[in-house]
């Protein structure tokens, strides 16, 4: 990777701490910023290097430095919430495979992806937090608390920050194209096409 690539993996994993410390409380999954970082690095940097983004997020998390919504440290893994983390791993190279392997320009193209990365970050999270809830906590957690306080209370203000990223990922990715340099014999965007 060349330093302007680095730069740009750089900044989306501070635009995901930083997105962590806009939080809502609300009972067991904090409503926090993320997600944007998540969409854009896919969208914009592809799902290699937006993967990477994500992945450097979380491991810079997991040493210790307080980037997570509650801190931060090796013992985060135990929380409820990590499950998220490792689905905006995930979820960010969805969304850039998507969007570059099927070169998606329009809004309802777009919009799936991003949907398709929402519903990502979703099944690792649900997963983790009726884990570690059963497990970890040692606390009675049914399946329909998962889905009410893992799915139900966040997902209405995840969709409307999926709709809006959209939009802007419809109206800035033309215009970033000629700033976002790929490595060494990756393949130039295509024409897009969706």
């Amino acid at each position: 990777m060349n330093a302007r690539t680095i730069s740009y993996v750089a900044l989306f994993a501070a635009m995901t701490a930083v997105g962590a410390l806009i939080k809502i409380p609300i009972p067991y999954i904090p409503f926090t910023l993320q997600i944007l970082s998540v969409y854009l690095a896919g969208a914009l940097l592809g799902p290699r290097l937006g993967l990477i983004s994500q992945l450097c997020y979380v491991l810079i998390g997991l040493i210790g430095l307080p980037v997570f919504a509650d801190g931060g440290g090796i013992g985060y893994v135990f929380k409820p919430t990590f499950g998220y983390l490792i689905g905006y791993v995930m979820a960010s190279f969805v969304n850039g495979w998507l969007i570059h392997r099927y070169q998606l320009v329009k809004v309802k193209s777009i919009l799936a992806a991003n949907l398709a990365s929402l519903l990502t970050v979703y099944l690792f999270g649900c997963i983790w937090l009726y884990a570690a809830m059963n497990w970890f906590m040692q606390t009675s957690f049914t399946f329909n608390q998962t889905i009410l306080y893992g799915f139900l209370l966040p997902v209405p203000g995840d969709l409307l920050l999926c709709f809006l990223c959209t939009l802007f990922i419809v109206q800035t990715r033309p215009r970033m194209v000629r700033f976002i340099i790929r490595e060494e014999n990756a393949k130039p965007w295509a024409k897009p096409t969706l």
